[in-house]
Order: structure tokens, then sequence, then C-alpha cells
């Protein structure tokens, strides 16, 4: 009996310890791998001026499927497009470029802002085979309150930013951003709401 009581007390403890590393160490949740999009949302008006003159491309409609898986080739084409993009493209505001503000623009000159860096690495990536359903305009909000677009790429293994202030491309929760709206994965001319944008740039902080 004695003997059986001690293999219960040994039992418990390693029981006891297997479920504080589960603690110490959580599994990924899906909260940090994919954005929670909601209802219909107001389109930028720059991205609004932008589909009046590329009515094509703000008019593609895809049924909702599941994000793709992307291959080590693939990831290879998404680094090697963001890094091209953002070395060849000169940073300017469009008050300097055109004299107004928020106007979205490919960078046919070899300068733009943040938005004309998205169209065009969209663009590039969707040339390779990408699909439009799975690149998506973000406007997100930087730490110091100034607002900012980037391009999401949305993949099964989680969505990833694509940003001309960061040559590294990083899952979304490990930005600085507060993320507000993207473009809807069903319709590239609609706008959608993320849900969990501040949820998971608390989370960024605190880690």
């Amino acid at each position: 009996m004695a003997q059986l009581m001690g293999i219960r007390k040994v039992v418990v403890a390693l029981a006891a310890v297997f479920a504080s590393a589960g603690i110490a160490i959580p599994a990924p949740s899906a909260t940090a791998l994919s954005m929670q999009t909601g209802a219909i949302t107001s389109q930028p008006i720059g991205h609004y001026e932008f589909c009046q003159t590329h009515r094509p491309e703000c008019e593609i409609k895809t049924k909702s499927t599941v994000a793709p898986r992307v291959t080590d080739f693939g990831w290879s084409v998404i680094r090697e497009v963001n890094f091209a993009v953002n070395t060849e493209i000169t940073p300017i505001t469009d008050m300097d470029l055109y004299g107004k503000d928020e106007v979205w623009a490919y960078p046919d000159t070899g300068a733009g802002d943040c938005e004309d860096f998205v169209l065009l690495k969209r663009k590039r990536l969707m040339e390779k085979g990408f699909s439009p359903s799975d690149l998506l305009i973000t406007v997100v909000r930087k730490p110091d309150g100034e607002g900012h677009a980037v391009l999401t790429v949305r993949t099964a293994q989680g969505d990833f930013i694509l940003d001309n202030l960061e040559n590294e491309i990083k899952i979304w929760s490990k930005t600085p951003y507060r993320f507000l709206k993207r473009q809807a994965s069903f319709n590239t001319g609609r706008w959608v709401t993320i849900e969990n944008g501040a949820e998971v740039l608390v989370g960024s902080v605190g880690n």
C-alpha cells in the first residue's frame, strides 16, 4: 500500500509539472494568426477615386475560400517583391507629389506614399499568380496616431504584413499597428472592419 501511495504521489507531481509547462508555453491562438473581420464599412476616399480610373481592379468578386498554404517558393516570391518595391520606390507625400492629399496611384514616376507602395506590391504579386482575394489593402494606425496603409497577405499560416517601413515580413499581430479595416476578400471594391485589431495591439505591446 505504501508503494502504491508513493507511485500516486509521483504521478500527481508529474501532472503538475506538465500542467505548469502548458501554461508557460501556450499554443498560438487563432487571434494571433488571423484577423477577425466584421461588417462592411466605408471605403477610403483614395481607394474610391482609384477605382473610378481602375474599375476592373475594383470589381473582382470571389466566393469565400479558405486561405491557401504558401510554399517555400511562394514565400521567396513575397519577400522578393516586398524588398524590390521598398528599394525601388522613393517615399514622398501626396501633397509634395500631387499638391493634394489622398491620391492612390501606381508609383510610375518612381515615387509615392504608403498606399502607392501597396498597390504596386499587390499588382506584382497578382502577376506572379497570387489571388486578389488573398492580397488585401489594409488601413492601420501607427503608434504616433498617423494613418498608414499596408498589404495583408492572407495565408493558411496566418495574415502577414508587407510594409514599406519594414523589409521584414511579419505576422500581423507582431506589428506595432492598430488595425482598422481592409479590403473584403470576396469583393475588391468593398471594405470590412477588423474586429480584433485593438485586442492584438494590446497583446503585442505587452510582449
